[in-house]
């Protein structure tokens, strides 16, 4: 089954994507993949905080995660599958779209202005290198109002 890979926050540009991501996947038979980012807390000293803090974030990018999923699956019917990493955005999607061929695209959301994002600067330069095609979706994106179907 086809699968489309959607990175996942509380941004604008991120629900544009997974929109996107939905069409395509409904046009095509496919699934939904969110995932969902947690940056690692760079302070050791306190373990235990860190810890804290980390595992706070989890449930944070969690509780997200099931809230877009439960709203994905009233509006296209498609229930995805959703996980969530602690660490480095770009290793752990990497990592991911190496270990996991059923992905049929990466599908980021753009900000809007000069800069688009991290993910979004980095995998589109090395979009030659991906084991699957990039879709990037500008953040006010509204495919119902675009003449364009892809």
């Amino acid at each position: 089954m086809r699968t489309f890979l959607v990175i996942i926050d509380e941004s604008e540009e991120a629900l544009a994507a997974l929109r996107y991501a939905a069409r395509r996947a409904v046009a095509v038979g496919g699934a939904v993949h969110l995932l969902a980012l947690v940056p690692q807390q760079n302070f050791s000293a306190f373990g235990a905080v860190q810890a804290t803090i980390e595992e706070e974030a989890r449930d944070r990018a969690e509780m997200l995660a099931h809230g877009v999923a439960g709203n994905l699956l009233a509006e296209s019917g498609i229930m995805p599958t959703i996980s969530v990493k602690i660490g480095n955005g770009q290793r752990i999607v990497s990592d991911f779209l190496a270990e996991h061929d059923e992905v049929a695209a990466l599908v980021l959301g753009a900000a809007k202005g000069a800069a688009p994002g991290p993910l979004v600067t980095h995998f589109s330069a090395a979009a030659g290198n991906l084991p699957c095609p990039l879709y990037i979706v500008p953040a006010d994106y509204d495919e119902t109002k675009s003449d364009h179907q892809v």
